[in-house]
């Protein structure tokens, strides 16, 4: 009876979970895809990375595949907060158990910890043997937008959901800290499928231009289907020389689109 219940509580937990994962993504996807798509498309033309558009079919077909995905991802989140498997992770809840100071930088290196664990993921999907049975799914947006952050195939959800694990077992953050961190991957996730690009004139020529990635870098991605391959930040693709050679010269395209001529190497 007790297992019954137990199971009976998993199951609510879960829905709970899901529902809660799923509303997030529409949110957060829905918004700027709502502002330049709908509401302001004529006006933002300029921001556009690519100047055509993907279809009402391409859309519906992220937000089925970005669902399950969130299902995908309600279920590792599931077995990492709600199952005894929580006592042997590294996650705590006791906001005195380390110095306050540890929460901020937890989330910055949880950042860097997903940075790296991506790149090889993503390498790994693209391998000829792998794509066509997982990757491709996501590759079907070559023009993304920013309901394609969570278009996977459920076998790519799986092995992008298992970051959380990754952080869990290997990262002390409190348990809030990595709820916070889905949240924030998510909207850099959005940013870099936005298909528009709405960084200031002002990032092209200082420090964080050669660290951070942009929307332009994720969509050459996506238009190339190769090169690319990091999720925050530039260096991996810089130290294993799979940057696109073309990156600053279309950064610079969509600036100077933005801002006139020149404008953006000024």
């Amino acid at each position: 009876m007790l297992n019954i219940l137990r199971m009976e509580q998993l199951v609510k937990t879960l829905a709970a979970i899901f529902s809660i994962t799923l509303v997030r993504y529409l949110i957060l996807a829905g918004i700027p895809f709502l502002f330049f798509y709908i509401v302001l498309s004529n006006s933002t033309t300029k921001y556009k990375i690519q100047q055509r558009t993907a279809g009402k079919k391409d859309f519906l077909r992220e937000i089925l595949f970005s669902s399950s995905s969130s299902l995908v991802f309600a279920v590792i989140s599931l077995v990492i907060l709600f199952t005894p498997l929580k006592s042997y992770t590294l996650l705590y809840s006791d906001y005195n158990a380390y110095p306050l100071w540890w929460l901020p930088l937890s989330l910055v290196l949880s950042l860097v910890i997903h940075d790296t664990y991506f790149y090889w993921m993503h390498r790994l999907m693209h391998h000829k043997k792998i794509f066509r049975f997982t990757h491709k799914v996501h590759h079907q947006s070559t023009n993304p937008s920013p309901w394609t952050s969570y278009s996977f195939h459920i076998l790519e959800a799986v092995a992008e959901g298992g970051i959380l694990l990754v952080l869990a077992f290997t990262l002390p953050m409190h348990a809030e800290m990595l709820i916070l961190f889905t949240i924030v991957s998510l909207m850099i996730n959005v940013y870099g499928h936005l298909g528009y690009e709405i960084m200031p004139k002002g990032l092209r020529h200082s420090f964080l231009f050669e660290v951070i990635n942009t929307s332009v870098y994720h969509n050459l991605h996506h238009s190339k289907f190769k090169g690319n391959y990091s999720l925050y930040f530039r260096w991996w693709d810089k130290l294993m020389k799979t940057e696109n050679p073309d990156y600053v010269k279309e950064y610079d395209r969509i600036q100077e689109q933005r801002f006139g001529s020149r404008a953006a190497v000024a």
